[in-house]
């Protein structure tokens, strides 16, 4: 009888230890688990790197793309003169007997670069009753290459004072070269003041770019 109650107790002691043994194995399996999640997101970190990668090898790609072809339209036509590039200067051109008052208005490319001039700038006389704008001569205005240090002028004719009044006082010059939307701002190197008008046009005229001392 107490051998049985020994092998019953053995038993119960086996049995104890077999179950700690599997609890044991479970959480192992556990932990291997939680370690292969860990594993992934070093993972997804090193493919938003390799994403990183990629975007900034295209940005790379596309700013070498654009350089070329920046320099393929170097090799086009003549570029423009533009307003920044050019020394603006005016100075009266009146030669007696002329009809009317002239002053010449020269562009002197100072850009580094042979650039391309045509047609007529935009020019407006600032007085002290506003601005008045002068209009085209309507002359030809054929195109100018105008190389880095040389000039060209043109001509801003107006009628010239002659009523005895005091007439409309000039203050100021703005030129815009052509094709362009940037002014450059002078002093007037004319006479000091316009004739009134009867308000029905203008009376400044001006002329193409070349046209200094052919009229208008």
């Amino acid at each position: 009888m107490r051998v049985n109650k020994l092998t019953i107790a053995a038993l119960a002691v086996v049995a104890g230890l077999s179950l700690t043994a599997c609890q044991n194995d479970d959480t192992a399996g556990t932990g291997r688990s939680d370690s292969s999640s860990s594993s992934k997101g070093s993972h997804s970190g090193g493919s938003a790197q390799d994403t990183a990668k990629d975007s900034a090898g295209n940005d790379s790609g596309e700013g070498q793309d654009t350089a070329a072809g920046t320099g393929s339209a170097k090799n086009g036509a003549t570029g423009k003169c533009r307003t920044d590039e050019l020394e603006v200067t005016a100075q009266d051109g009146t030669i007696g007997g002329d009809e009317d008052n002239t002053v010449a208005v020269t562009f002197t490319n100072g850009g580094g670069r042979d650039c391309s001039i045509a047609g007529f700038a935009g020019v407006d006389l600032k007085t002290n009753a506003g601005t008045v704008s002068a209009e085209r001569s309507g002359e030809p205005a054929p195109a100018t290459v105008l190389k880095d240090g040389e000039s060209v002028s043109f001509s801003v004719s107006y009628p010239a004072n002659d009523t005895g009044g005091s007439g409309v006082r000039v203050t100021g010059l703005v030129v815009t070269p052509p094709n362009e939307t940037k002014s450059v701002t002078l002093d007037w190197p004319g006479a000091a003041s316009l004739p009134v008008t009867d308000g029905s046009g203008t009376p400044v005229r001006v002329g193409p770019i070349g046209s200094a001392g052919q009229g208008s």
